[in-house]
């Protein structure tokens, strides 16, 4: 004789196991979705607090797990990510050099920019290589901080990041400038007679939600390079995924080589400010023991990649407010991500699929 349970079941018509099944999956759904809450009610209670703080996701083996907007902001409305551009920029540049555009990071940029190189150079811009923009290590001054104003307010902002006089030997310490970004928005342009937006748009369109909606522009009509740059939250997750994914989109197809995100995510320089390392467009620290790259920008923009934890997390605030200080909103999110992580460590979610 067959026990009632399995007789009712090897009878049932497909369209009702089929039933029972969805009906089981959405049970252990709801049953991860309350574990989840759980397991992050603290880390969204302490974002809660954070008055700058506009946005946060956090994702895991690329499914979203956590997604909130304070004070009614969505994750899907554009935000100026500000200075987190700065990696998108070294993504054009990582993938220039991939199809021959560029020949490497050991190219000297003054070649690639002659027409807007001062009189009188100083020698020492020979010397200034594309990798040298990319870690910014160029020793040229500063065009950022105090800088920023009077850079934006020239007429050639190529022209006066290029004049800026030497302050260290070029691949030495780290200065921190846009206008080395900016310099490399020129390289790109100027190399494929495209705008780094129009080159933004084409090689990324296959990163599905990866979208830029609006991007400043110099009086010469290139794109900012390292700034001004808006995207939601949803997008800028979908760029920082691509890191995690080592260059592979979720549908398989590739957009950067494995090669360049490692060369990217190695220290070449360490901030003065945070004592973090940084890449190629990318900081590199450790939070909680754990191995953190990041892209970060004015007033607390973040982008944060824990590939240990196959976590990505983006965090965007307030941008009328600096994030930087040793008591500042830049320091919460990093204690707070401190949280996610070990909130991560606690819910150990399996691979999907």
């Amino acid at each position: 004789m067959r026990s009632l349970s399995s007789g009712a079941n090897a009878q049932a018509p497909h369209g009702y196991r089929h039933t029972l099944g969805v009906a089981f999956l959405l049970v252990i759904s709801l049953q991860s979705s309350a574990e989840t809450a759980v397991r992050f009610d603290g880390v969204l209670k302490q974002a809660e607090q954070l008055e700058q703080l506009e946005t946060l996701i956090i994702a895991q083996h690329g499914e979203i797990i956590v997604e909130r907007g304070f004070r009614g902001h969505r994750t899907t409305s554009p935000a100026n990510i500000k200075s987190a551009s700065k990696s998108v920029i070294s993504a054009l540049v990582g993938i220039a050099i991939d199809k021959g555009i560029l020949e490497g990071t050991d190219q000297p940029v003054a070649e690639l920019l002659k027409a807007d190189l001062p009189a009188k150079a100083d020698p020492r811009l020979q010397q200034v290589t594309v990798g040298n923009l990319l870690s910014m290590q160029a020793g040229l001054g500063s065009t950022s901080g105090r800088h920023y104003g009077a850079w934006v307010a020239s007429r050639n902002w190529v022209r006066a990041a290029l004049a800026r006089p030497f302050e260290a030997e070029p691949g030495g310490a780290m200065i921190y400038s846009t206008g080395s970004s900016h310099l490399l928005s020129a390289i790109l342009t100027r190399r494929t007679g495209k705008s780094t937006l129009q080159l933004a748009r084409q090689w990324l369109a296959p990163l599905d939600g990866f979208a830029i909606s609006a991007w400043t522009r110099d009086p010469q009509g290139i794109y900012l390079g390292g700034n001004e740059m808006a995207m939601t939250p949803r997008s800028l997750l979908a760029f920082g995924e691509l890191y995690r994914r080592e260059g592979v989109t979720a549908s398989g197809g590739r957009l950067l080589s494995k090669e360049w995100i490692e060369a990217s995510w190695t220290p070449r320089t360490r901030s003065r400010y945070t004592g973090h390392g940084y890449g190629y467009g990318w900081f590199i620290s450790q939070f909680d023991d754990m191995a953190v790259r990041y892209g970060w920008g004015y007033g607390g923009q973040m982008v944060y990649v824990v590939p240990e934890l196959a976590m990505t997390a983006v965090m965007t605030s307030n941008t009328q407010q600096p994030s930087g200080g040793a008591m500042g909103h830049r320091d919460a999110l990093h204690r707070l991500l401190g949280q996610i992580i070990e909130a991560m460590r606690e819910t150990a979610l399996p691979p999907a699929g």
